[in-house]
């Protein structure tokens, strides 16, 4: 599986500084809210009002998870993932790890390394 093929599933969430505008995962957030997807932004530090601290908190059954966060960081959210029955996560470069991958393949989530934002990009030229 490829990255873009992960772009068929509609209700994302995006780990990672989503409310820094200098950050990767604030510019993956936007991408995927301006392509017409569902997709809400998870911080475990997140301060500011619609940004939610943990997967549990999303309102919504999510497809799939941008993980855009340090690794050290990154092996919580995908155990949260287990436990909500998410099976695809797509790692950003810098957010993988052995841990990480190792996890994923031991509990049956599928896990695409990849760049959403080369992703996006891809899946808007296909369709116009």
């Amino acid at each position: 599986m490829r990255d873009v093929d992960l772009m068929k599933f509609k209700n994302w969430v995006v780990v990672g500084d989503v409310t820094n505008p200098t950050k990767y995962a604030y510019r993956i957030l936007s991408k995927f809210y301006s392509a017409g997807f569902n997709v809400s932004g998870v911080n475990p530090r997140a301060t500011k009002e619609g940004t939610y601290k943990s997967l549990e908190q999303v309102a919504y059954k999510i497809d799939a998870i941008d993980l855009c966060i340090n690794p050290r960081d990154g092996i919580d959210i995908v155990r949260q993932a287990k436990e909500l029955e998410i099976k695809y996560i797509l790692i950003q470069p810098g957010a993988e790890s052995e841990e990480i991958f190792n996890f994923c393949r031991n509990n049956n989530i599928i896990a695409v390394e990849g760049c959403a934002l080369v992703a996006l990009n891809n899946l808007v030229l296909t369709y116009f």
